[in-house]
C-alpha cells in the first residue's frame, strides 16, 4: 500500500438501525429539486462525451447550478391543462471554443436536457409545458492543468472538499428508496394516472414505521373524484405490500396526507409533477448520491449533479465514499455501522486526499485492531483506481441522486 493518510476508528455512537428514532426521505425522479439535479447531470454527461469525441479529453465545465421555476396548471378530472410554462434555466460554465474550434455547447445541454425529460417526465411537452433555457458562462478552457507532469495520469483536485459514505443501508432507508423507485417503474407501467414525483419520508419510532408518501396523481386517467380516490387507495395498497419484503417491522402507510377530502382538494395534475404549480426546484436541494436524504447520517451539503467528473472532488468524493463504504461492509465481517469522509486538498492528486476517515460501529467482541488492515487495504485499493468514477459517471454507470 501506499502512505496515503487513512485513519480507522471506533464510532461512539450506536447504529443507526439500533438508534429509536430514523428519519429517511426521497424525492422521487418528477420532483423538481430531481428535475434539476436529473437535467444537470445528463447536460454534464453529454457535454463529457461530446468533449471526448472531438478532442479525446474532459474540457472544463460546470452545470451544478441549474434552476426550476415552477409554471401553473388547471387539472380536471378526465384532463385538464397547463396555463403557463415551467422554467428550466441550465446555468454553469463550459469551454465554447477549444484549438480553434467552436463547440456549439448550448445546442447540446439543450438537446440533452429534451432528452432527458422526454425519457423521465414524458408528458411535459418541450417548448410548451416547459421552456428550457442556458446560461453557460465561457470555460476556462483544457483540464491539462489540473494533472501533475512529474506524476501519474491522476488529476489534481480543483477545490478543498469533503464527502462521505456509509453502509449498510437501514431497513427504513431500503424500504424508503425502494418504494420510491418501484412506484415510479413496475407500479406505474401498470397503473398510468400515478406521475413521476413520488416523495416518500419515512419515520421510524422503535419497531414502528411510518411511511408518508406524497404521489402526483395525472388528471387525464382519473375521471373522477371516486376515481382519484380509488388511485390514492392502489398506491397505499401496494406500498403496504412490498414493505414486508424489506423489514419485519410494522409500517403504517399514508398517501397523500394534505389532501382534503371533505373539500375535494387533492394532489391532481395535468404533468404528474408538482413544478406545474407552485414547486420550484434547484440542483443539490435534494437526495444524495446515495439516493437518500437522512438526518441520522453525516452528510455532505454539496450538490454533486452536474459537476466536471474529472477532478470535482465534490462529485467524485461523495461517489467513492459511498463506495468505499459499500465494498468494505461488503468484504469485512463484524461491521455494523460504517461512515466514510474523504477530504482533498485544492491542487493535490484526488487519489491522495488530505485525510481518509473510517468510523466503524462493530458486533460485540470485535475490536478495531481486528479490522483496520482489511478496512485500510481497501480504501487504499479504491483511492488508487479512483479515476474509474470518472468513467463510470460518463457512461451513466453511477447516480448522483
Amino acid at each position: 500500500m501506499t502512505e496515503r493518510n487513512i485513519h480507522i476508528e471506533e464510532a461512539s455512537h450506536k447504529p443507526v438501525e439500533s438508534q429509536y428514532t430514523e428519519i429517511v426521505e426521497r424525492k422521487g425522479i418528477g420532483h423538481p429539486d430531481s428535475i434539476s439535479d436529473g437535467v444537470a447531470e445528463h447536460v454534464a454527461r453529454r457535454l463529457s462525451q461530446e468533449y471526448l469525441d472531438r478532442f479525446g479529453r474532459v474540457l472544463h465545465f460546470n452545470t451544478d447550478e441549474t434552476q426550476l421555476a415552477a409554471g401553473e396548471s388547471a387539472p380536471e378530472y378526465g384532463g385538464g391543462e397547463m396555463q403557463s410554462p415551467i422554467h428550466l434555466l441550465i446555468v454553469g460554465r463550459a469551454t465554447k471554443r477549444f484549438e480553434g474550434e467552436r463547440i456549439p455547447t448550448e445546442s447540446i445541454a439543450l438537446d440533452a436536457a429534451r432528452e432527458y425529460l422526454a425519457e423521465h417526465i414524458p408528458r411535459l411537452d418541450f417548448g410548451t409545458d416547459i421552456i428550457v433555457d442556458t446560461k453557460l458562462g465561457e470555460g476556462s478552457g483544457d483540464l491539462t492543468g489540473f494533472f501533475r507532469e512529474d506524476g501519474p495520469d491522476v488529476p489534481v483536485a480543483m477545490d478543498t472538499s469533503f464527502g462521505v459514505g456509509h453502509a449498510p443501508l437501514t431497513e427504513t432507508e431500503q424500504l424508503v428508496l425502494n418504494t420510491e423507485r418501484r412506484l415510479n417503474e413496475d407500479y406505474a407501467a401498470e397503473n398510468p394516472e400515478i406521475g413521476p414525483d413520488i416523495k416518500i419520508m419515512g419515520n421510524r419510532e422503535g419497531d414502528r414505521i411510518v411511511l408518508t408518501v406524497a404521489a402526483a396523481i395525472i388528471d387525464e386517467y382519473v375521471e373522477s373524484f371516486e376515481a382519484y380516490k380509488e388511485a390514492v387507495a392502489g398506491v397505499r395498497e401496494y406500498v403496504e405490500g412490498i414493505a414486508t419484503e424489506y423489514t419485519d417491522r410494522e409500517v403504517a402507510v399514508t398517501v397523500n396526507a394534505a389532501d382534503e377530502y371533505d373539500s375535494e382538494s387533492v394532489y391532481l395534475t395535468v404533468t404528474g409533477t408538482s413544478a406545474e404549480h407552485g414547486d420550484d426546484g434547484s440542483v443539490g436541494r435534494g437526495n444524495r448520491v446515495n439516493g437518500l436524504i437522512t438526518p441520522n447520517r453525516s452528510m455532505s451539503i454539496e450538490a454533486s449533479s452536474g459537476k466536471n467528473p474529472v477532478n470535482h472532488v465534490g462529485k467524485i468524493y461523495n461517489l467513492l465514499s459511498t463506495e468505499i463504504a459499500q465494498a468494505v461492509v461488503a468484504e469485512v465481517d463484524g461491521i455494523e455501522d460504517l461512515r466514510i469522509r474523504l477530504l482533498s486538498q485544492i491542487n493535490t492528486p484526488i487519489d491522495d486526499p488530505q485525510v481518509a476517515d473510517a468510523h466503524v460501529v462493530l458486533e460485540d467482541g470485535l475490536t478495531v485492531d481486528e479490522v483496520e488492515a482489511d478496512v485500510t487495504s481497501i480504501i487504499d485499493g479504491q483511492l488508487a483506481n479512483v479515476t474509474d468514477v470518472t468513467e463510470r459517471v460518463i457512461n451513466g454507470d453511477l447516480t448522483t441522486f
